[in-house]
């Protein structure tokens, strides 16, 4: 079998991954998310593939496109417990989350998912 070397072509090397900043990311997808907007209009005025437009906005949605910095809520001690009430509150796994007027009180074990979810959500409102 003859083989030519000229006629074998290799890969052009590849680009280092851009790491955009957070920041970056949502201003993107929050002007994608405007009505009337093209993804791959927006993705071809930014240098970016409209894979990873799409692929912000799923993280956007899901509450995950957030700064690194850790989430912070204000939390109040009762100092009015009882140790039979703080002890059946324990055994039960209780927590109390309120928010201006909204009050939410989770018994048992939260799934971890769905408290991350909600506590997203309580950020940004």
């Amino acid at each position: 079998m003859d083989t030519n070397s000229s006629t074998i072509r290799t890969a052009a090397p590849r680009e280092p991954y851009k790491h955009h900043p957070p920041a970056f990311k949502r201003a993107i997808v929050e002007e994608s998310l405007r009505p009337g907007a093209s993804v791959a209009r927006i993705a071809r005025e930014h240098g970016i593939n409209a894979n990873q437009v799409f692929l912000w906005r799923k993280t956007y949605r899901e509450a995950m496109l957030e700064e690194a910095s850790p989430l912070l809520l204000p939390v109040t001690i009762k100092q009015d417990v009882t140790a039979t009430q703080l002890r059946a509150e324990q055994a039960s796994g209780l927590l109390l989350i309120e928010s201006g007027h909204l009050r939410l009180r989770i018994e048992g074990r939260p799934d971890p998912e769905t408290l991350r979810v909600v506590l997203a959500e309580l950020r940004r409102s």
